[in-house]
């Protein structure tokens, strides 16, 4: 108060007179604790609603000397009284009015009480401010919730069971099946439902495979130096421990019996092996330790196939439609994966089909190539039925039934069963058959005819006529020849063409050997060549002399003389 101004004060000081019920504590800021008179105290409790009366409200005028009167039951009583306790029905009605607390909301049995039981004149402690909030919001009535309201809580807390009157045994036993149903209600809990088992059952089997082939390899690569046949007669790892662990050393194959492990044809195979082995002798404490280390691969064995069926249960109750969809060994690797089957179902059905490939899409990504088609998922049966060209297609259609599938069997409210995972794999199994027909009528179908292929051959007739160097003859057309083609043409409509030289026709000469060919000299008529113009073009050829041209404008052209 002392860092208050004047006129603040006497106002201050003013509404204080006015109000009787406002208490001051030591005179100053750090000490003030309001207390109101006529107050009552709102108490949630695991067997119902209380309410109690404030009655001395003197002695909490220190938020430090509260919990000095709460030292004792009878100190607590003389500061609270009860005047309601409003029980639940069931723990179902607990629960509901707890969860809408939590909510921030008010439920129908505490509006029930604070209506029956608090007046709007009176003031009401809570520990909740929200809850304070919404109680002054919806039925008026004024609420204290601060620290001094805290410390009141913590009292009551503490000897809530001689101001209830209740037996310590009973609150306690209502406490605990309280916690128990808002934890499942919570986490929707479900005993036959709890992922965490599936991640830590498929990851022990991963581990257990991996010991059991080194166990496996060891066994045989050690016993290998003393029968060293055997190894290569029985592939089943367990039946080779078996084997090794009843027959000892290789003599006594003869006069063994091993009917229940092996079948007649194996059996008579070890026998005749044993008798003819290249293996080297061993001592006795040798093979006691190959004994030691086969058992272990036996009870190793054993317990693997009991987990398997642990496992295959555990996916029924869990994820029935996803076990019937991939299989109880890859679902749980998707589960193993994603972490929970929450999470799984929140993965788009691309992540589901890419999902346990991230290094390959990342290195993809990085060099800009195609990013992976599957990754778990790959190991599916359908997929593995599919053909090299469809599983890429079948993937993305199967990943996105398995999306469907995760949210059903993580978000649905009631068990629906494997109805949804059954029809989803009957539609892709369909999916399968089809492209497996249309790839058997694509093999045998009839193809199209084509043309028969005829070989073209390389081989040329040779030309002994091209031997020769002498120039062909050039025969030009007659006058009577030039003639007709130019009545051809007036025929057709057409327009009689300019012609200056005569057309030449190559005609293809075989001297004989010894003889020279004589150069001939021909005159041709004059041939009109256009009747508008009047010009007129003569050419003569003479063995010796160059031919002359006349053209349109009067000129004489001399034509180049034709080479021998």
């Amino acid at each position: 108060l002392q860092v208050c101004s004047e006129v603040l004060r006497q106002k201050f000081f003013s509404e204080v007179c006015d109000r009787p019920h406002i208490l001051f504590v030591r005179g100053h800021l750090r000490g003030l604790q309001i207390v109101l008179k006529n107050m009552l105290v709102l108490f949630e409790t695991p067997a119902g609603f209380a309410v109690f009366k404030l009655l001395d409200e003197n002695k909490l005028r220190n938020v430090d000397n509260i919990w000095e009167e709460f030292s004792t039951a009878e100190r607590a009583q003389q500061c609270l009284k009860l005047i309601s306790f409003k029980k639940f029905k069931d723990t179902a009605e607990a629960l509901e009015s707890i969860n809408h607390l939590n909510e921030g909301k008010l439920g129908k049995t505490l509006k029930k009480v604070l209506k029956n039981k608090v007046e709007e004149s009176e003031n009401l402690a809570v520990g909740d401010t929200k809850l304070g909030s919404i109680i002054k919001e919806k039925l008026n009535v004024k609420c204290v919730s601060n620290a001094a309201t805290a410390e009141l809580m913590r009292g009551i807390r503490a000897h809530l069971d001689s101001l209830l009157g209740e037996h310590k045994q009973e609150m306690a036993a209502m406490n605990l099946a309280l916690a128990h149903s808002l934890g499942r209600y919570k986490v929707k809990f479900d005993p036959d439902k709890i992922d965490t088992m599936i991640v830590q059952a498929v990851s022990l089997l991963d581990d257990i495979d991996k010991e059991l082939n080194n166990y496996i390899m060891r066994c045989r690569e050690w016993y290998g130096w003393h029968f060293p046949e055997l190894g290569k007669i029985i592939q089943d790892h367990q039946a080779y421990a078996k084997v090794v662990r009843a027959l000892g050393l290789r003599q006594n194959a003869e006069k063994m019996d091993l009917s229940s492990i092996l079948p007649e044809e194996l059996e008579a195979r070890v026998k005749d092996e044993a008798e003819i082995s290249t293996g080297c002798d061993i001592s006795d404490s040798d093979l006691a330790s190959i004994k030691q280390l086969c058992d272990q691969v036996i009870a190793l064995s054993a317990y693997r196939a009991q987990l398997a069926e642990y496992l295959k249960n555990r996916m029924a109750a869990l994820a029935p439609n996803l076990t019937v969809l991939l299989g109880e060994l890859v679902g749980a690797r998707l589960i193993s994966h994603a972490g929970s089957l929450m999470n799984l179902a929140k993965y788009p059905a691309s992540t589901v089909q890419i999902l346990g490939a991230e290094k390959a899409l990342f290195r993809a990504l990085k060099t800009k190539r195609d990013t992976p088609k599957y990754g778990i998922i790959y190991h599916a049966q359908l997929i593995g039925q599919a053909s090299a060209k469809t599983k890429g297609k079948l993937a993305r259609k199967l990943a996105a039934k398995v999306s469907l599938a995760t949210r059903i069997d993580a978000l649905a409210d009631e068990s629906q069963g494997s109805q949804m995972g059954t029809e989803c794999r009957a539609y892709l199994e369909a999916v399968v058959r089809s492209e497996q027909e249309r790839g058997a009528k694509r093999i045998s179908g009839v193809p199209t005819a084509h043309e028969p292929y005829h070989f073209k051959s390389e081989v040329f007739d040779y030309d002994a006529a091209a031997d020769s160097t002498i120039k062909k003859e050039r025969k030009r057309k007659g006058l009577d020849e030039k003639n007709e083609d130019k009545a051809n043409t007036y025929a057709n409509g057409g327009t009689a063409h300019k012609r200056f030289k005569g057309e030449v026709e190559d005609v293809p000469a075989t001297p004989k050997e010894g003889q020279e060919k004589k150069k001939k000299i021909k005159m041709e008529e004059v041939e009109p060549i256009d009747e508008d113009e009047g010009m007129l073009c003569e050419r003569a050829t003479k063995s010796n002399a160059p031919s002359l041209v006349v053209v349109a404008d009067g000129k004489m052209k001399k034509e180049p003389e034709d080479e021998e």
